[in-house]
């Protein structure tokens, strides 16, 4: 566990696996990665860049960075300028998402743990994997979008990312939030997320098993998630 520089209610999460370990995660699959010097993410806010890891153009993988936001549906952007974007979600069934959820457009998204908040000015609690399994996000990634996220920065064009949600186990219930991200610890879940039809891939959208995630009130480095 490691202090945290602010106490918050924003989502926010943390990767802090280094770029080889994951690397390694994929050994035997051609990997193109456009990371650069990956560095350790304790706090992840949305808005903000993050590693995805992504379908490539010409097949294997592709390691990438990508802006944590999608597209605000349209009933929300009535009146305003601003598109500030969607960090998850939950109903797949919406016609405003459901044009995104074929296989060119999923992706994981690389964590180590994840917060949910207490309450309005109570923080975070933190959750990490109790036997410190890797952890992806079930993500949802849209290359190329230009939108106004800023006022200050106009338009920008993007590629952007964020991942679904599902009912809460029975450790982050407790918090209490009412949803957890949908989150993948096994290469047999990634491949079904990255190369599946949704028929298949739509039943990954459920929560950890009960006793899978331990609880702090600090971002987790895992042993190993570092090197």
């Amino acid at each position: 566990m490691r202090p945290r520089s602010r106490c918050c209610n924003h989502p926010i999460y943390s990767q802090t696996r280094a770029q080889d370990a994951m690397r390694q995660l994929f050994s035997g699959q051609e990997i193109l990665d456009s990371l650069g010097n990956l560095p350790p993410q304790p706090e992840i806010y949305p808005d903000q860049p993050a590693p995805i890891v992504r379908a490539g153009s010409s097949g294997g993988l592709a390691f990438a960075r990508a802006r944590w936001g999608l597209l605000t549906p349209p009933q929300y952007l009535v009146g305003r300028k601003v598109a500030r974007g969607v960090t998850n979600v939950r109903n797949a069934g919406s016609p405003h998402w459901r044009r995104w959820l074929g296989r060119e457009n999923r992706c994981l998204v690389p964590l180590t743990s994840f917060a949910e908040p207490h309450g309005a000015g109570l923080g975070n609690a933190w959750f990490a994997h109790a036997q410190g399994a890797p952890m992806f996000f079930a993500g949802i990634h849209v290359p190329g979008w230009t939108s106004v996220r800023k006022q200050k920065d106009r338009a920008t064009t993007d590629d952007l990312f964020a991942f679904l949600i599902t009912a809460p186990n029975a450790e982050v219930a407790a918090v209490p939030p009412k949803a957890m991200p949908v989150i993948l610890t096994h290469p047999s879940e990634w491949k079904t997320w990255l190369e599946a039809g949704w028929s298949e891939a739509r039943l990954l959208q459920r929560p950890l098993p009960d006793g899978s995630l331990l609880v702090g009130e600090a971002s987790a480095d895992p042993a190993g998630a570092g090197g």
